[in-house]
């Protein structure tokens, strides 16, 4: 089989990345190891910046989202047992931010790549990339039982943070940076109006909150548990009582409770592999770099990756130039690493760390306190939450 760009992963970030190049015309093919109702089941995040809207309305697959996701202009800061409003458009110039989930992203990108027929080969195993250090790019895989090899001018690793792509780059080719939380997220969707119109993250003694939600009757709720806590130990049940104890009386008194869709633990991680490019191989997405939830960027950060990817592949193809593909990691690492300093101060604000000094606990409250009464403050905090420039 032979393409322009082959993309190793069938997530949002491949998918973007695919229908992007097929509006420039540029020939491409997703390879993924999963089959396409797992890619769907997985539950994900859905705070979209303005420019990642932006980008998916370039990408021709923005009309439902913009039918069914929620504008949200502002959150809220719950502590002491009470909450204080972030006015993001007030203090951005009017940004704000789409409430949409990626589970809903990646349906609509799948629909749009199948409706123009570019060809996606779901339930790829022993994938082997080759080649990305010269001129003859390209991968070996099994799909239905037949070893089959697939010949490119480039590849884009866009298949996550245990995938194949950065894993075939030579140790000493990159460089990673790691920073492990010591708790993690029980999250639980459930088929119930949210409890508030607007996210509300909330510092508590017992733990960090977040109310969220996918529409205006399904939920999503985080709350802080130590990484030895399993999911099977969580009844229904014990999680609401859990959030109600840790809400402000306002939110505890409106909160609507049912039946759980679904429930995880996810650990907190901050990580960066540089460079994201080795000669025709590019990572992009979780197979570069990963932020802890807190604060949203990590889908995000692989729509601005993809852009920078997409920019560049198409100034190759049309204009013969190289300019967007030399500086394709460095302009990706300055957006990436601000977005890990957000994420890393906004995550060590909200949580608790265990064993924590009482002097810790204390400058805590003093920051937030600080960032609720500084129009300053409230404006960086805003400024980064909707996202800086591209």
């Amino acid at each position: 089989m032979r393409t322009q760009v082959l993309i190793v992963g069938a997530g949002p970030s491949g998918l973007l990345l695919g229908q992007l190049l097929h509006k420039a015309g540029v020939a491409n093919l997703i390879v993924e190891r999963q089959t396409g109702d797992y890619v769907l089941g997985r539950i994900r995040a859905g705070v979209l910046e303005q420019t990642t809207v932006d980008l998916l309305d370039q990408a021709g697959v923005g009309a439902r989202m913009h039918a069914e996701g929620l504008v949200h202009h502002g959150f809220e800061l719950m502590f002491d047992g009470q909450r204080h409003h972030i006015d993001l458009s007030r203090l951005t110039g009017g940004k704000s931010v789409m409430v949409y989930g990626q589970t809903e992203v990646t349906h609509d990108l799948m629909e749009a790549r199948a409706a123009v027929g570019e060809q996606t080969l779901y339930s790829a195993s022993d994938v082997e990339l080759f080649g990305f250090d010269g001129d003859a790019p390209g991968a070996r895989c099994t799909v239905n039982g037949e070893r089959i090899e697939i010949l490119c001018d480039y590849i884009a690793g866009c298949d996550g943070y245990h995938g194949v792509s950065r894993a075939s780059v030579p140790a000493d080719a990159i460089q990673t940076h790691e920073k492990v939380y010591p708790f993690g997220w029980l999250g639980m969707l459930s088929d119930t109006p949210p409890v508030s119109h607007e996210l509300i993250y909330g510092r508590h003694e017992r733990g960090f909150t977040l109310c969220s939600m996918r529409s205006s009757t399904r939920s999503r709720y985080y709350l802080q548990v130590p990484l030895t806590e399993q999911v099977g130990d969580w009844s229904d049940e014990r999680f609401w009582n859990e959030l109600r104890a840790r809400m402000d009386p306002a939110a505890a008194a409106a909160l609507v409770t049912g039946p759980s869709l679904e429930k995880s633990i996810a650990p907190l991680r901050s990580f960066v592999a540089e460079p994201m490019r080795f000669g025709r191989l590019f990572l992009a997405g979780d197979a570069a770099h990963i932020v802890p939830p807190t604060g949203a960027k990590g889908l995000n950060l692989a729509a601005s990756d993809v852009r920078y990817l997409s920019q560049a592949l198409i100034e190759h193809y049309r204009e013969k130039s190289e300019a967007g593909i030399e500086h394709y990691s460095s302009r990706c690492l300055s957006r990436i690493w601000k977005a890990e300093r957000f994420s890393w101060w906004f995550t060590s604000l909200m949580h608790n760390l265990p064993n924590e000094p009482e002097i810790d606990a204390k400058l805590h409250r003093a920051e937030l306190e600080y960032v609720v009464s500084s129009e300053a403050a409230m404006a960086s905090m805003a400024e980064n939450y909707v996202g800086l420039p591209w």
